[in-house]
């Protein structure tokens, strides 16, 4: 299953991690993950994101501000009951938690580049195999997985493909375009609209968009902390000015929350 993402030759059980035949060898950390993105796949020394941002991630989804849309993930996904599923960048591990959850006899493997991120998710759920490792270069054999989940993650759609097997899919949650719409127009002088099928014209060959349906409901946020944490875990929070960014901050905030479940199946052959 897990691959050598130097030389992609199978990768076995050792003592201290897992190893490949050429001798590639990867430690399994304290935490419990395994740390497959060798320094030659970075592009810093630290990449995605950092503690500040991953604890206020942690912070803003353990108050339950989401949890109806991790819920509906989770249903979707025990829908197609996969036999082996992985989250691909799953950042502190909330949404996987309870994918894992849904799909207590599969085989669940999650990934993120960020080793702060994976360091924190691994405590969700230790039965599931964590891996530090990019996005574009997962450490899975082809044809592998039923299900990839992806929330509100960048996606190489061609690895995608890749790692499904046969009749497996891709499970996108996404924002639409009137995600966050009044905390945008407190940010920016013009809220910058976006096509919500966008994303459908780079699905790979092979593949086909088999459902989707939106999620939507309105968010009160009373707590300075909520207000901070919101604007930490999207882009918005380094796009706007400082200004604007402490204005929010500074008000309770009523927010529409409005996202999007694709399920995007490869052919069964």
């Amino acid at each position: 299953m897990l691959i050598c993402p130097l030389c992609h030759a199978p990768l076995e059980v050792t003592e201290r991690g897992v190893a490949c035949p050429a001798n590639h060898r990867f430690d399994r950390a304290r935490q419990g993950y395994l740390n497959l993105l060798p320094v030659q796949h970075k592009n810093s020394r630290a990449p995605g994101d950092n503690q500040a941002m991953v604890e206020a991630r942690r912070r803003f989804l353990e108050a339950g501000h989401y949890a109806p849309l991790a819920r509906r993930l989770a249903e979707l996904a025990a829908e197609r009951t996969p036999q082996r599923w992985l989250d691909i960048g799953c950042g502190e591990g909330y949404y996987t938690a309870q994918i894992a959850q849904a799909l207590p006899g599969a085989d669940g493997y999650a990934l993120d580049i960020s080793r702060e991120a994976v360091k924190r998710a691994c405590r969700r759920a230790p039965q599931l195999e964590w891996l530090v490792a990019s996005m574009a270069r997962v450490p899975l054999a082809d044809a592998s997985c039923n299900l990839l989940a992806s929330v509100f993650s960048p996606l190489d759609w061609h690895e995608a493909r890749r790692l499904l097997a046969p009749g497996g899919g891709l499970l996108r949650m996404g924002p639409t375009r009137e995600h966050l719409w009044e905390l945008r127009g407190l940010l920016y002088d013009e809220i910058r609209d976006y096509d919500d099928e966008k994303h459908l014209s780079l699905i790979a060959a092979g593949m086909q968009l088999a459902h989707s349906e939106t999620l939507s409901f309105e968010l009160q946020l009373d707590s300075a902390q909520a207000r901070a944490d919101l604007l930490a875990m999207t882009p918005h929070g380094w796009r706007a000015s400082a200004e604007r960014r402490a204005a929010v901050i500074d008000q309770p905030l009523r927010v529409r929350v409005a996202i999007r479940y694709d399920w995007i199946q490869r052919d069964p052959f």
